[in-house]
């Protein structure tokens, strides 16, 4: 434990911590940069980069990749697609099937940005047709991807003859083009990299049979996008695939230690202060539910980089209780820099993220797309 001792250098310390407010997501700017640069040493062809945007949900982050020639994006939601289209990303897959009121929006925003070509995907006839029609009202046309289940078991067709009805079908109905395939792998998690490259290869397989019996049915060589954050680097060996990382831009606690075959720093962070010491082994902190990811059980929440040994007892919507060793020398007001496991819902919960600059906060980036709507 260092208790914040600048004597002590350490890359996450900020030298005007005592003028930020806490708790606050901070991003370590030099270090985005460093991941864009090491994202794109590891594959080929920058064109194959499609990162997904539901990581940093902003328009600076994505401003960033553009300057390092990435042009093609993924997203989730319309709010995170307005946000590409406020920047001209100039290529921006809806990695969602659009239904009910969310399809009126995303027919909206293409019409609103016409120079920005906007995809999504389908996994089903009927709401093929739908997307269609509702194409048709609005006299456009809009590319999409067959959303293929390869073992995730969420969304998508099985890669087969049903995939291939489903192809054809869109192919032959007006308002939508098919012109690719979606694979997401996330189910595929096992930390030794053989081994996942074993599984990821198993999962795959189905799909090069898939896109060659499409050729052979004469379609146009379909786009195939593959793959998140654990199958980047064996995705990006393959010839053409795009690929549709996302995490890498900030990294987190949960990927570094999944995924340490990858080179990518850890940039963005959480600071908390001790706001009570109830007893000598026990800590308040000012971190919780609403500041750092809560989904995973309490010790894999969040990791103190200058406070490791802390064990957590209990969170609410304001605190995080832990404990420590008695004999500590933890103050009230001391500073903790937290690592979070899963950084892209962390980032969700904050209007905006502190920027540093040679340990310096030295701005914000605003995370406009964590909101439902943007204006669409």
């Amino acid at each position: 434990m260092d208790n914040n001792d600048e004597k002590i250098p350490q890359w996450y310390h900020i030298k005007n911590i005592n003028s930020i407010d806490s708790p606050a997501l901070i991003i370590y700017a030099e270090r985005v940069a460093e991941n864009i640069s090491k994202l794109k040493s590891m594959i080929d062809n920058v064109q194959r980069l499609r990162p997904h945007v539901k990581t940093h949900k902003t328009k600076e982050a994505t401003l960033l990749m553009m300057q390092a020639g990435i042009n093609k994006f993924k997203c989730a939601t319309i709010a995170e697609a307005e946000m590409l289209a406020m920047v001209n990303a100039p290529d921006v897959l809806l990695a969602y099937q659009p239904v009910g009121p969310k399809l009126q929006r995303f027919i909206t925003l293409i019409k609103k940005y016409p120079s920005i070509k906007f995809s999504c995907l389908v996994d089903n006839p009927v709401s093929a047709k739908k997307i269609a029609d509702a194409a048709i009202e609005n006299d456009i046309e809009i590319p999409v991807y067959i959303d293929l289940n390869v073992g995730m078991n969420r969304t998508g067709v099985e890669p087969g003859d049903d995939a291939i009805e489903l192809y054809k079908t869109c192919a032959n109905t007006k308002g939508i083009k098919p012109i690719g395939l979606h694979a997401y792998d996330g189910h595929i998690r096992t930390p030794d990299i053989k081994q996942r490259t074993i599984e990821c290869d198993k999962a795959f397989e189905k799909v090069s049979i898939l896109h060659k019996q499409l050729i052979e049915n004469g379609f146009t060589k379909p786009v195939i996008i593959a793959g998140g954050s654990p199958t980047f680097p064996i995705h990006a060996k393959r010839k053409d695939i795009e690929c549709s990382p996302g995490t890498f831009i900030y990294w987190d606690k949960g990927y570094k230690d999944l995924c340490d075959e990858q080179p990518f720093a850890t940039a963005a962070l959480v600071i908390s202060r001790i706001v009570s010491l109830p007893d000598e082994t026990t800590l308040c902190l000012d971190l919780g539910h609403k500041s750092v990811a809560a989904e995973n059980e309490i010790h894999k929440r969040v990791y103190f980089l200058n406070a490791p040994e802390l064990k957590f007892i209990s969170q609410s919507e304001e605190h995080l209780v832990a404990e420590t060793n008695a004999g500590h020398s933890y103050k009230v007001g001391d500073v903790l820099y937290g690592l979070p496991f899963h950084i892209c819902p962390t980032c969700a919960l904050y209007e905006r993220a502190l920027i540093t600059e040679n340990n310096e906060v030295a701005g914000e980036w605003q995370i406009i797309a964590r909101d439902k709507k943007i204006t669409v």
